[in-house]
């Protein structure tokens, strides 16, 4: 078990005084079997009412409401949780999904519903016939056919970073041979989709224990993966950028149907006439840091797990 705190702070300056419209913050960890939350506390500057939900996904959302102009804007996050993956899972599949293909119950083919279903359109099947040139035979491994199409992004597709807002569709990342972590991600819940796989987008934070490099994105970022459900293990992460399996170094903030639905801040104001400069920092500490900003709501609930 590893106690992490985390500080994100997003920053925004505007060449005048705006006004804010309200701004959705998704931001606190994902309470889940791995991911114990002991704390998490918003703060934002400048003042702002803050009303707290999930959403149908069972993320914790924050919706800010400001009253007054500012030319800046300062939203700061800090989390103590428990991480408790291991490096090295052990899934413990259920015999009816052990090889692929393999049918969902009923009742899971009814919750997963929207989940099966690509999030981009593949008018002629070049993306299915991609993911289907993974699967080795009438009976695959499903676990091996999963870690291959996730080592495969990583072997064709080179990691770019991207400033620009948007995703990539699954086909375009295709074409380009490159893309964000965003865009991978995507590719890779598109492509088992297109197997028959129920898979949905997680978005969070990648935390690497030596504080160094991790594959391709370096600890302190936010970052994008996905996970895949399967019966008797549950949902399973991949992630394409790194090509890593399992949640050890991951710590999940919203999971959806697609990259849109997680974004850590969304949000509307007036006409800006001019550029608006944003900046995202993001840390790891085993010790307490403080945010940035002035409290305007905190979130602390007893230790439980689930």
């Amino acid at each position: 078990m590893t106690r992490l705190h985390i500080q994100h702070v997003t920053t925004y300056r505007y060449p005048h005084a705006v006004r804010l419209g309200q701004h959705t913050l998704m931001l606190r960890p994902r309470q889940s079997r791995d991911v114990h939350v002991l704390s998490s506390a918003l703060s934002v500057s400048p003042s702002a009412r803050i009303a707290w939900s999930e959403d149908v996904n069972g993320n914790a959302v924050a919706s800010a409401s400001f009253a007054a102009a500012t030319d800046n804007l300062t939203i700061a996050c800090v989390s103590e949780i428990e991480l408790g993956a291991v490096a090295w899972p052990v899934f413990e599949i259920a015999y009816s999904a052990a090889s692929y293909p393999f049918r969902y119950s009923d009742d899971d083919w009814v919750a997963l519903g929207a989940l099966t279903a690509p999030s981009y359109a593949d008018p002629d099947g070049r993306l299915a016939q991609w993911a289907r040139g993974f699967v080795r035979g009438n009976a695959t491994d499903t676990l091996s056919l999963l870690k291959d199409i996730c080592a495969g992004i990583g072997a064709s597709i080179r990691y770019q970073s991207r400033d620009e807002e948007g995703t990539q569709s699954a086909c375009e990342t295709l074409d380009r041979g490159w893309g964000t972590c965003r865009d991978l991600a995507t590719l890779f819940v598109d492509a088992v989709r297109s197997l028959g796989f129920g898979a949905r987008i997680v978005s969070g934070y990648l935390y690497d224990p030596d504080f160094g490099a991790t594959g391709n994105v370096e600890a302190g970022n936010t970052h994008a993966w996905a996970e895949v459900f399967v019966p008797g293990a549950g949902w399973i992460a991949f992630d394409p950028t790194n090509g890593g399996v399992g949640g050890f170094n991951l710590v999940p903030v919203a999971v959806a149907r697609s990259i849109h639905q997680v974004m850590p801040v969304t949000g509307s104001l007036a006409s800006v006439g001019g550029a608006a400069e944003m900046a995202v920092a993001v840390s790891f500490s085993r010790s307490p840091l403080k945010a940035s900003g002035a409290p305007v709501e905190a979130d602390r609930e007893p230790q439980w797990r689930g």
